[in-house]
């Protein structure tokens, strides 16, 4: 290969096919799959593989859907179906269009040791994984998820690569000692050679986009992308990604994860943002948790307060400067500001569910009135909600963390660092070993539940939520400023109402284990209940909500334990 700056060289080949393999000879006597490989069929020590790029595609014209439409639904392909690859999930489309969803998220599907993982340890970003039918394979999900008019999401790993495999330092200055990732060595985003460094994972984002129609990409864990640099590589990104979809005329977002509360990651570039579309809001989550189990282990301890999560609606971040307990520091900045389509929301999320002892769900510990109160208080919020897979009907299988690398040291670090990470949890039980197939087995879910009982009975709930939710303009609009909250953190009793003059709904929720009521002051006129938690038809103890209120003569309005009433108005504003 000759060497053509800036560290890129290259070859032309003749007679080369779609099929064969190959590997690169670095300094005469290293040889290592490409690192911007498209396929590893023989796994990540193997030869790379040469893959064609056409696939017949029958989305043409498929424009993406506009965010705030979007209710996500994230899976990991190993486990969402007993095959384990994309082609399995096709036939479930339909079941999840009929749920209500206009999102599928995957977990990350770049190409991982073995034939089991989370998929965060990847170490070929341009390769699909093997174990899961390869580039193709994953061509074929996308297309039929257009084709029923769902869009995609794919979680990409772009601060960090996993251990087992991880030949691209000997290509190039892709990686830093400046800074430590809590998953190894930091990505090289603002040193000497960075442009090219930024470049590969930049290209790495237009493929999927690109070549394999992705509408939305999840950045893993942002606040472990470390750069100092004037423009950093997330607005580097952010261009590049809105230049693909003017070019293409789709509607393509960027997501990111991060710990940090960092309100300019969703800021426009012109107030000194990121230019990002949106970002998870773990602070949601981890205030409904508390209130729900009065969990204050690890990082919950800085949760629990039952005016946290009226903070939580009405502006997104719980922590916005405040002194945080478990950081020992100030924390976060103010989301008061930012649109409340900038942010995803959730009950459960991989995370949440797998960074526990036992990885349990929520369903594991409580009973069906908390559960359909989580998806209440989420499916109806003023966000964009996301479901993990399972969670809409209570399935039992537990998500427990898990890997399959070949070389035992590295398996007995990951064992001790899984066991270190809930030291300041007082979680009973043991840790399951990540290395062996039955932990990945045990999680495999059990989607026979969807037919029977309390399970059947929860699916139908999240269906009427999720369609109320698509149906009535007031909740259809995510609005802040349209928005009155009321906590009554005495009573635990959340009050949100929201719309405008043609059209408002009120929501009313106790987090309570006792009956309460609340005087409540609504505008004048006629409420109609659309839906009870509390209901017998939704298993429900029976519930002391009338069917209507009446404007601000209602006066005291009584809930059951563990319930939320939706009422409905049409008419004139207060």
């Amino acid at each position: 290969m000759e060497p053509t700056g800036r560290g890129y060289h290259e070859a032309c080949v003749s007679g080369v096919e779609p099929g064969e393999r190959y590997f690169f000879r670095l300094d005469q006597n290293k040889e290592r799959p490409d690192p911007a490989s498209r396929s590893q069929p023989e796994g990540v020590h193997g030869p790379s593989e040469i893959v064609p790029r056409q696939f017949a595609w029958t989305d043409d014209g498929w424009p993406g859907l506009a965010f705030e439409d979007y209710i996500i639904y994230e899976l990991h392909v190993g486990l969402f179906t007993v095959p384990g690859t994309f082609e399995a999930i096709v036939p479930e489309i339909d079941y999840l269009v009929d749920l209500g969803i206009t999102a599928l998220e995957l977990m990350p599907v770049a190409q991982f040791p073995g034939a089991r993982n989370w998929g965060y340890d990847g170490v070929f970003p341009f390769a699909v994984q093997n174990s899961y039918g390869g580039p193709q394979g994953l061509k074929k999900l996308v297309n039929a998820c257009h084709r029923s008019g769902l869009a995609v999401i794919l979680d990409v790993v772009y601060n960090h690569l996993g251990p087992e495999g991880n030949y691209l330092g000997d290509f190039g200055p892709y990686f830093t000692d400046r800074y430590q990732t809590p998953w190894g060595r930091a990505i090289n985003f603002d040193g000497p050679d960075s442009d090219e460094v930024r470049n590969f994972f930049i290209q790495n984002a237009l493929q999927w986009v690109d070549e394999f129609h992705i509408d939305a990409l999840r950045l893993d864990a942002v606040h472990a992308i470390f750069d100092r640099s004037p423009i950093t590589f997330l607005e580097w990104l952010a261009e590049a990604v809105k230049r693909e979809a003017a070019r293409l005329n789709r509607r393509i977002f960027l997501i990111a994860e991060s710990a940090d509360n960092n309100a300019r990651l969703v800021h426009e570039r012109e107030r000194g943002g990121y230019g990002l579309d949106a970002q998870w809001n773990d602070d949601f989550h981890h205030s409904l948790r508390t209130v729900l189990t009065g969990d204050p282990e690890g990082y919950y301890c800085d949760y629990g307060d039952f005016r946290q999560l009226a903070k939580a609606y009405c502006e997104g971040f719980v922590y916005s400067g405040e002194y945080s307990e478990f950081r020992r520091r100030s924390h976060g900045s103010s989301s008061r500001d930012i649109p409340s389509r900038c942010f995803v929301v959730f009950a459960q999320n991989h995370d949440q569910i797998g960074n526990r002892r036992l990885g349990d769900r929520l369903s594991r510990s409580h009973a069906l009135e908390d559960l359909k109160l989580a998806a209440g208080l989420t499916v109806l919020s003023p966000y964009i909600p996301l479901l993990f897979m399972g969670e809409e009907y209570a399935e039992d299988a537990p998500f427990p963390y898990f890997i399959d690398h070949s070389d035992p040291e590295l398996v007995e670090a990951v064992r001790r660092g899984r066991q270190s990470e809930f030291e300041s949890f007082a979680w009973q039980g043991e840790v399951s070993d990540p290395q062996a197939e039955t932990t990945f087995l045990c999680a495999k879910l059990c989607r026979e539940l969807r037919t029977k009982g309390q399970h059947k009975t929860l699916l139908d709930f999240y269906r009427a939520l999720i369609e109320l939710r698509k149906t009535v303009p007031s909740l259809r609009c995510l609005d802040k400023n349209s928005m009155e909250v009321v906590a009554r953190p005495n009573e635990k009793i959340l009050a949100i109402e929201r719309g405008d003059s043609t059209d408002r709904t009120l929501l009313i929720a106790n987090l309570n284990t006792i009956a309460q009521s609340a005087p409540i002051n609504v505008a004048g006129g006629c409420w109609r209940k659309v839906l009870d938690s509390a209901e017998e038809k939704w298993r429900g103890p029976g519930t002391p909500l009338a069917q209507e209120l009446d404007g601000p003569e209602c006066g005291h309005v009584k809930l059951a334990p563990r319930s939320f009433g939706l009422f409905h108005y049409r008419g004139a504003a207060r």
